[in-house]
């Protein structure tokens, strides 16, 4: 009998700590908004569920504009926005957190195997307008020049290595002289419809990089912030717009001669190719996630968690339109459980089992650093 009695005291001791450890009940969480960081968000799924939070989430993906109204009325639970949301009707509880780091990447239908280079200023010239046919004399000399390639000392995580000053680690530069016979065709220009983070932070690039040839500010509407006349008799049907990234780059893919912006991961399924950018050092760089780091590492950040990018850099090797995607949740949830379970998700895709493990395949770059802390920082106000 005492036997029986200790078997059903140990099994309910068994069963409690089973149910202590687990939370009080799992979270379904609503997510809505940018594009741009949908992939990792939607790769890391599987992961968070499994991670021990007891929680998931579902993630619809659509643009910055889209997260921004539906944190306005606070439909759903979280939201991403490429771009600091500053509107009067933002709510004062709601905070910025930079979960998410990738490159925008410029992707060409050109049939050349040799990689494209492209400056600021031809990059500007070519979605304002001004730089029409391929075989332009400031394409052919961005191409028939020689730039520096970058190697950092990398750290596990793909980012370069910082020294006590909290400066890059260069391993070695090399000089590249680059060769490419443009073909005389016209350049087919292919621009994000909808309002877009994405295109917020590829116009202020522009905007900052070539201000003589993109005369307008940052616009989250790409058209509004089209220099000239966007629908001028030479820009009709050959400057056109597509809605999200999945568009402009389903669109590019079936036009040759075409130019967009989007995610790197848009270009292989597309059969598109990604140019490097020349940044302010003369460096020709590539759109990944060491590039994106030490661009990265020259930005600032206020109390908001907005960051401000240096685009004027001389960082060698940094790629200069990295960008971050914002995170925009809440310091007042009515339901603590709800603000329980966003700080998990916020934590879980800043971890490299998110951002490195799923979002290295995927063109996503690790936060880390400085950066990181002010991120976790920012998610530990959610509340």
């Amino acid at each position: 009998m005492r036997i029986s009695k200790l078997a059903k005291v140990a099994s309910l001791a068994l069963a409690f700590g089973l149910v202590a450890g687990t939370p009080a009940y799992a979270v379904d969480l609503q997510g809505s908004g940018a594009s741009f960081p949908a992939l990792l968000i939607e790769g890391c799924k599987a992961g968070f569920a499994a991670s021990g939070s007891g929680h998931t989430y579902v993630y619809a993906s659509s643009s910055s504009g889209t997260g921004q109204a539906n944190s306005d009325k606070s439909i759903g639970d979280f939201w991403m926005s490429d771009g600091a949301y500053t509107a009067a009707t933002k709510r004062a509880s709601l905070i910025h957190v930079p979960l998410v780091a990738a490159p925008i990447a410029i992707l060409h239908n050109l049939p050349s195997k040799t990689t494209l280079q492209l400056s600021a200023s031809t990059i500007a010239g070519i979605f304002g307008g001004t730089i029409t046919r391929w075989n332009d004399a400031a394409i052919v000399a961005d191409n028939n020049r020689s730039t520096t390639k970058t190697v950092y000392k990398l750290d596990a995580n793909g980012n370069p290595k910082k020294d006590e000053k909290g400066n890059p680690v260069v391993l070695r530069a090399q000089i590249i002289s680059g060769r490419y016979t443009l073909p005389d065709k016209a350049i087919k220009v292919i621009y994000r419809s909808d309002s877009s983070g994405t295109s917020e932070n590829f116009t202020n690039f522009m905007s900052k990089s070539a201000p003589t040839l993109w005369s307008k500010a940052k616009n989250k509407v790409f058209k509004d912030g089209f220099p000239g006349d966007i629908n001028a008799v030479a820009n009709l049907g050959r400057v056109v717009g597509a809605a999200s990234s999945t568009g402009v780059a389903q669109l590019a893919g079936k036009t040759p001669y075409s130019i967009t912006y989007a995610e790197v991961n848009y270009a292989v399924a597309n059969k598109l190719k990604l140019a490097n950018v020349i940044n302010p050092a003369g460096s020709s760089v590539a759109p990944d996630s060491t590039g994106v780091g030490a661009f990265l590492a020259s930005a600032t950040q206020d109390a908001n968690g907005f960051l401000t990018y240096d685009y004027a850099t001389k960082e060698k090797g940094a790629y200069p339109l990295g960008i971050v995607s914002y995170l925009l949740a809440d310091t007042a949830y009515p339901d603590k459980a709800k603000a329980a379970a966003v700080k998990a998700y916020a934590t879980y895709v800043l971890s490299t089992k998110c951002s490195k493990d799923v979002g290295g395949a995927l063109g996503f770059s690790v936060i880390y650093g400085e950066l990181l802390k002010k991120s976790l920082s920012q998610v530990a106000k959610i509340g």
